[in-house]
């Protein structure tokens, strides 16, 4: 059944780490033991909203499955085939196919083979959060559905000019939280930290900042893992563990793209200052690391 724009939103412990209350979600129960709590007024719809995916279909798509327009649709768009592509995947989107509309969502918010428009792309992301919030968690789907909200959470922080979406920091917050306490979405979980790490739209509480990081650092996400390992590093927060910490901000440093030199900065900083003891133990750990040992 679509939930339309009322949807399971938060689950209880991510309210209570929201609203800075002392129980909160440290990573001891899987997703899939934790079920949406709280009902909430989610997709407010403005009136400059597009609504994606409603365009008449071409005469060749109206005799297709919405999977059959989705497979026909991908295998248009690797045979360089985009317009085909796009058309066949507007299609299924129009007839609720989630991953085509998280496809089309991240082919215009990139504008990858069509013109970047992130209004349409927030449209399409919030047609797929709006009814599959309630996706049951490790499904082939659940992943998409994450990102989803993910995406919606990083609209949400800076806004979409010239649109209905304005820039609503809580509402960032709840997304993410949404995606990390119910998705366990190591990206919503790093961004979850880092607005926490910040006071970004709400609270500010560095604990619970390290404790999201610390999930999305294990699953290998190394944006948090430099963060994580600059907290550590350097002790603010969390007891100091100075080899620990170096190992995360090395790892990180390794993942990182060109242009993220901050975490090559935080990197190099750390490494001036350790000491030989720790980076001979951070070199242990990170073999451990290598060698499937990531929670030890």
């Amino acid at each position: 059944m679509r939930t339309s724009s009322r949807v399971g939103l938060l689950v209880a412990a991510g309210l209570a780490i929201g609203l800075g209350t002392a129980v909160a979600f440290d990573g001891s129960r899987g997703p899939a033991e934790i079920s949406p709590a709280v009902s909430v007024d989610l997709f407010p719809r403005g009136a400059a909203m597009m609504a994606p995916g409603r365009l008449q279909s071409p005469p060749e798509m109206r005799n297709l499955t919405p999977v059959e327009a989705f497979r026909s649709g991908a295998q248009a768009l690797r045979a360089g085939d985009t317009k085909g592509g796009v058309s066949s995947l507007e299609y299924a989107a129009a007839s609720g196919h989630p991953i085509a509309q998280w496809k089309l969502g991240r082919m215009y918010a990139e504008g990858d083979g069509v013109k970047q428009d992130d209004v349409r792309a927030f449209e399409y992301f919030r047609e797929v959060a709006d009814a599959h919030a309630d996706e049951s968690p490790g499904t082939p789907r659940a992943r998409f559905v994450a990102n989803a909200f993910v995406a919606l959470g990083n609209y949400y922080l800076d806004g979409i000019p010239n649109s209905t979406v304005k820039s609503d920091p809580d509402r960032a917050r709840e997304m993410f939280t949404y995606a990390a306490s119910y998705f366990g979405d190591p990206d919503a979980q790093y961004n979850l930290g880092r607005m926490y790490l910040e006071g970004h739209g709400g609270v500010k509480d560095a604990r619970q900042a390290a404790r999201w990081l610390q999930l999305a650092a294990n699953k290998g996400q190394y944006q948090a893992q430099a963060m994580l390992g600059a907290m550590l590093f350097k002790g603010e927060a969390v007891p100091r563990q100075g080899a620990r910490g170096l190992m995360w901000l090395t790892l990180a440093r390794d993942a990182a793209t060109p242009q993220e030199a901050w975490i090559n900065d935080m990197h190099a900083a750390a490494f001036k200052t350790a000491t030989d003891q720790e980076r001979a133990a951070a070199l242990d750990y990170i073999e451990r690391w290598l060698r499937g040992g990531r929670r030890e």
